[in-house]
């Protein structure tokens, strides 16, 4: 027999593990398998990256569903990736580069990329190594990056047929410009913050001097751009002037005074002014009234020429001399105190700027329909449901998507343009003569946005576009499981992405999860110094324990606390877990025979308990609920197996003679094993170590058979009776807890109950675990010692005869308070039922059930009353 090692210590098994999972490949997936299908896709994590605590969230939960599924006869398949990340990926080379003193324009697009490539091979597959460190169980040989060969052809595939039915079309449109990464980003990829600013109220005066226009604005310095002042069309105020124009300050010409239905006659002076180069609304407002479009500064945030003092300066400085100037000029009326939101690049976190671009965008009316249509039936469902909010909110209002990036590194869009005849032709094959006139064609320069290739995730990773038995076995994907920051990010693309592509959902479920926040359910960061790093926390306290703190006391959806109690709370956890399993090895010998036959009245409650908690276990995992799952595999495992049911087995396995030895060790073997199996999807190497060394067991848990509930070992009343010992047992514990009885300090129990029974049959344990000598039972409280120590539970009244060691005073004391709570209760109970509007709409069960809780609360009064009175004479 394999002996567990005297104490825990992960580092002694963890890495060996893994390895040996490896090796044996128990976490490649097969196509062929005629099991039932099980899958799941990694969201990528960037090749920037470095593991934090929302990978190590994320993974666990996959890992735990992906474990568990493999357990109970799935073919599963978890595959897992990194993505390119274009934005942020170059803007780290880009800095590096800096640091080295050149620039992209020094390298050239192709020396770049090289470089740009050389840096992924060092860096890019860091994060996927740290994953290992937690145990996950991904199928390592399907390992994707979001610009492999295939995912590369998919693209390509998907650019062009969106081409050619007209979905994916190249138009000058305002876009949300960051001046920083000096590239368009989509809707979905702004921030917005609320910052302290200003309202800057100018006067626009007429030609003549006769009327003048205020209006307020946020940022002066776009003033040069307007071409128009817009007033409501039913404002009373200004219908006289509209259709003539005023004075633009400091560029000197006229601008027409417009109406437009867009304007709140309500709000400020009822009049805006329009500047359609640099304000979406205004760009709407400008297209409707055919105004020139006027832009005030480049592509990176410098002041244009339209005033040659100004040309060059970065705009957030040209503001200040623009309003001195504006001062000077007596136009400036006033200046106000004013917060509002400030669009952010989520990337860079600098100001973005809506701005006038020729861009490629996606028509996405068409593809939202159905998208929207298959959350709304169900076939894809979101966990919990209350996303689906987040999700609708966003579809439903959803804007062409901006595809083109300005930058090198991604996907290059596969547009090419003739330099003669000015003919573009899209192509997944490089194209250099034109098709038109045999001229030279040039490849576009803009790359696409990283999420166009992240939303083929699912299918793309499994061969399509090619017919791949993968895809046709494992997709779609039966979950998702992803942070609540990324539904419209990432979901939604890939639900719409999908239906188009290969007329299916990508998945099924959407498991949301919350954030990691740190104990004072802040957000961890680097500027608040909170931040943790999982592969320290690994080699401290170990990946189980590191599972652990992730998943104990969460629910779907919500944030997590996490603090460094819970991995110490992880870590005790396994000891005990380790040191019972040690202990119950130890007993095992050659001598040792499966024995069913002799169960007695423990082995039947253990086993009662343990088929009740795996159907609550299976019932919490099907549900996603893991916290909960977690915490009811650790209280039959911990409390009911370690803390009471090896105590009970103990005088059994210590007699090598008794004849329930056998059937001790057998049932603790068999409880024992599912408990390490049920906690296996979630502390999966404390639980390979324990389990490779049992009887019975396989070659490992992981491919072993997850439990099933078992109706012939549903004891029901066993369990019922032991639990009533239980209780006696730890009441009396509490009771010579509370008088300082010394553990060692025996004494007789005298129990006034119609329950014989049930007590003689558990006197045994009583006597061992609650410091019992002699126990006798008798249905009234005849030859009751007057100074008897009593305490009642569930009816059973226990008196101890202990007037040497008891505190008598202190007793009263108790009883006292004991009597008051009861008092409460009853007047609790009454005063409901006394109240019309309780009684008149609680169900009839509700109302007996108050009334049954006073007659029990005035039995146990009565009893502690005269507990009370006799102590007292």
């Amino acid at each position: 027999m394999k002996l567990l090692e005297k104490n825990y210590e992960p580092k002694d098994f963890e890495e060996r593990i893994y390895n040996n999972w490896l090796e044996k490949k128990y976490f490649k997936a097969d196509e062929n398998s005629k099991k039932p299908a099980f899958s799941i896709v990694m969201p990528p994590p960037n090749i920037t990256g470095v593991l934090h605590m929302g990978h190590g969230m994320d993974n666990t939960l996959q890992d735990i569903i992906v474990r568990y599924k493999r357990m109970q006869g799935f073919e599963t398949l978890w595959i897992p990736g990194v993505d390119h990340a274009s934005i942020a990926t170059e803007a780290k080379i880009v800095a590096k580069m800096k640091e080295e003193g050149i620039t992209k324009a020094d390298l050239g697009r192709e020396g770049f990329l090289k470089r740009a490539w050389e840096w992924k091979e060092q860096y890019g597959g860091t994060i996927l190594k740290q994953l290992r460190k937690m145990g996950v169980s991904c199928d390592w040989d399907r390992t994707s990056f979001t610009m492999d060969e295939n995912l590369t052809r998919a693209v390509k595939k998907v650019f062009k047929d969106y081409y050619d039915e007209g979905l994916i079309y190249k138009g000058e449109r305002m876009v949300n410009w960051c001046p920083f990464c000096n590239t368009s980003i989509s809707d979905a990829e702004v921030e917005y913050e609320e910052e302290p600013s200003h309202l800057w109220h100018i006067r626009y005066p007429s030609p003549d001097g006769k009327y003048e226009i205020v209006v307020a604005t946020t940022r002066p310095e776009t003033m040069l751009g307007d071409t128009a002042i817009a007033v409501n069309p039913d404002d009373e105020r200004y219908k006289d002037i509209v259709g003539k124009t005023v004075i633009l300050p400091l560029m000197n010409k006229e601008i027409p005074i417009i109406a437009d239905e867009y304007v709140e006659k309500e709000f400020g002076t009822g009049a805006v002014k329009i500047t359609p180069a640099h304000d979406p609304n205004d760009y709407e407002v400008g297209l409707r009234h055919n105004l020139e479009i006027v832009k005030v500064f480049s592509e990176q945030g410098k002041m244009l020429d339209l005033i040659p003092k100004y040309e060059g300066m970065d705009r957030i400085e040209a503001r200040k001399l623009v309003v001195e100037d504006l001062e000077k000029e007596g136009v400036l009326v006033k200046i106000e105190d004013y917060s509002h939101n400030v669009g952010k690049c989520y990337r860079c976190h600098n100001t973005i700027e809506p701005y006038i671009s020729k861009q490629w965008f996606v028509k996405m009316e068409p593809l939202a329909k159905p998208a929207n249509e298959a959350v709304r039936s169900g076939k894809t469902k979101f966990v919990p449901e209350r996303f689906d909010k987040i999700y609708f909110s966003w579809m439903d209002n959803v804007k062409d998507w901006c595809i083109s990036r300005q930058l090198w590194w991604g996907h290059r869009i596969p547009a090419y343009y003739c330099d003669d005849c000015g003919h573009i032709e899209v192509s997944e094959e490089d194209v250099t003569v034109c098709p038109k006139c045999g001229k030279p064609m040039h490849q576009d320069e803009d790359t696409l946005d990283t999420w166009f290739s992240s939303a083929l995730w699912t299918f793309a990773t499994m061969g399509w576009p090619d017919k791949t038995k993968t895809l046709e076995k494992f997709h779609p994907t039966s979950v998702l499981v992803t942070g609540y920051d990324i539904i419209f990010f990432w979901v939604a693309r890939m639900i719409f992405s999908s239906l188009k592509n290969v007329d299916e959902v990508p998945f099924n479920d959407v498991l949301i999860h919350g954030l990691v926040r740190d104990s004072q359910g802040r957000k961890m960061s680097k500027s608040l110094g909170n931040g943790v790093d999982p592969l320290e926390v690994i080699e401290k306290f170990g990946a189980d324990s590191f599972r652990y703190s992730l998943v104990h006391g969460t629910s779907p959806g919500n944030d997590l606390r996490y603090s460094e109690e819970k991995l110490e709370a992880g870590r005790n956890f396994a000891n005990k877990l380790w040191n019972a399993s040690r202990f119950v090895l130890m007993n095992f010998g050659e001598e040792y025979k499966e024995d069913w036959d002799n169960l007695t009245l423990e082995d039947k409650w253990m086993l009662s308990k343990l088929n009740r908690t795996i159907s609550e276990v299976i019932n919490s995992m099907d549900k996603y609920d893991f916290g909960v799952a977690l915490q009811k595999i650790m209280e039959l495992t911990r409390d009911e197996y370690c803390d009471w049911y090896i105590e009970m087995c103990k005088p059994r396995l210590y007699d090598m003679t008794n004849v329930t030895r056998n059937s001790a060790l057998t049932v603790l073997n068999k409880v024992l094993i599912d408990c390490l199996k049920m906690l296996h999807p979630f502390m999966p190497f404390i639980t390979e170590e324990i389990y490779t060394k049992l009887p019975n067991a396989g070659e490992s848990i992981m491919i072993s058979d997850y439990p099933k509930a078992d109706s012939k070992f549903n004891f029901e009343k066993e369990e019922k009776d032991l639990e009533l010992v239980k209780e006696i047992i730890t009441g009396v514990r509490n009771l010579r807890a509370n008088m300082n009885v010394a553990p060692s300090k025996k004494a007789s129990m005298i129990f006034v109950t119609n329950k014989k029974d049930v007590i003689e049959e558990g006197s045994s344990f009583i006597e061992k675990l609650a410091g019992a000598d002699k126990i006798s039972c008798q249905e009234d409280k005849t030859g009751i010692p007057e100074n008897a120590v009593s305490l009642a539970v569930e009816g059973i009244e226990i008196y101890i005869p202990f007037d040497e060691l008891v505190d008598i005073d202190k007793e009263i004391e108790r009883l006292e308070k004991e009597a008051l709570t009861y008092t409460n209760e009853i007047n609790r109970a009454k005063k409901m039922l006394d109240n019309p509007g309780f009684t008149s709409k609680a169900p009839q069960d509700k109302i007996d059930a108050e009334k049954a809780k006073i007659t029990k609360y005035e039995e146990l009064l009565k009893g502690t009353n005269e507990r009370l009175e006799s102590l007292r004479k």
